[in-house]
């Protein structure tokens, strides 16, 4: 029988000092189950570290290990997607490479894939610090308001996915992927599997609130008009509001002779109106630039060298 082969595609940042003990575990895992075959893609995202000589090291040790290094920073998800256009197997399993996600718990998540679904991710949603509560639930709220996410399922870092799922995935070519919109665009046939997180390894989290705002932009922007939309209905908010102020103003000029109009509430309205128009023409703006900059062919990623598992046809 032809064992099922999974594709571990795990990005890198600043994880000289954990990468080898969370592929150690991943290691550790998937010998325990023989009817699988393996391999592990990881890809260094412009690290100002040591992590693409540590894991260089792994790939040229294992030639089940695979090594990518970007040439500078081009953020998670275009790490994804490099990692995605060098998979071979039949399962897709992401995780992080702080060691917060347990390798021993991933065919928790292969198994029920195996029940029929096409995407299978963990829920952490209860044992998380606040800031990355906040952090999940604005993402989450994203995804269901402007890109279609059904609810009741929270998207994580630590996933399984079928393969046909990324094939439609890295027929995206364009700058800015944001690979939960690619992934709705495949399939909503989505499950999850509650699990604990595990104390990070080593060092904090790369992803700060700027880096946050950047990912839930690019969500909403790459893959959805419902800003623009929103912008639209409330410029004839704005709109109906200005005129009934107009009209009452009118009336009691008309009909008040003693009424005096202020400055205070002339001075409130321009400021209110001006500030929703520069946010809106922000939003606009947003979109415009992202087609700038996509019309100007700007790469997903660029690859510096590889390393592990030499095969020309995998290479982008």
């Amino acid at each position: 029988m032809k064992k099922q082969k999974i594709s571990v595609v795990i990005p890198c940042y600043k994880s000289e000092k954990m990468i080898e003990t969370v592929v150690g575990q991943i290691l550790e895992t998937i010998v325990t189950r023989e009817e699988f075959d393996y391999e592990i893609i990881l890809v260094n995202d412009g690290s100002p570290d040591q992590t693409w000589p540590v894991i260089r090291k792994l790939a040229e040790s294992n030639p089940h290990i695979m090594a990518i290094n970007f040439a500078q920073n081009f953020g998670q998800h275009s790490a994804l997607m490099a990692a995605y256009r060098n998979v071979t197997g039949d399962i897709v399993l992401g995780l992080d490479d702080d060691g917060e996600h347990d390798p021993q718990e991933m065919f928790q998540l292969i198994d029920k894939l195996q029940e029929g679904y096409d995407y299978v991710c963990a829920d952490y949603n209860t044992n998380q610090s606040k800031f990355r509560s906040v952090g999940t639930w604005v993402n989450n709220l994203m995804a269901t308001t402007m890109i279609g996410k059904p609810k009741g399922v929270n998207f994580s870092s630590y996933y399984a996915m079928r393969r046909f799922v990324i094939d439609e995935i890295v027929r995206y070519q364009r700058p800015y992927p944001y690979v939960g919109g690619l992934l709705l665009r495949a399939t909503k046939n989505i499950g999850s599997v509650p699990l604990k997180r595990q104390k990070r390894l080593a060092g904090s989290s790369g992803y700060s609130l700027k880096k946050m705002m950047r990912l839930w932009v690019n969500g909403f922007t790459a893959f959805s008009v419902k800003p623009l939309r929103i912008a639209t209905a409330m410029g004839m908010i704005c709109a109906v509001i200005g005129f009934i102020c107009a009209a009452v103003l009118i009336i009691k000029r008309l009909f008040f002779v003693d009424y005096v109009s202020g400055y205070a509430s002339t001075i409130v309205c321009i400021v209110f109106f001006s500030g929703m128009i520069m946010v809106l023409l922000g939003i606009i703006g947003e979109y415009i630039g992202r087609i700038y900059i996509s019309i100007n062919n700007a790469p997903q990623y660029v690859i510096r060298e590889m390393a592990g598992m030499e095969n020309d046809e995998r290479q982008d």
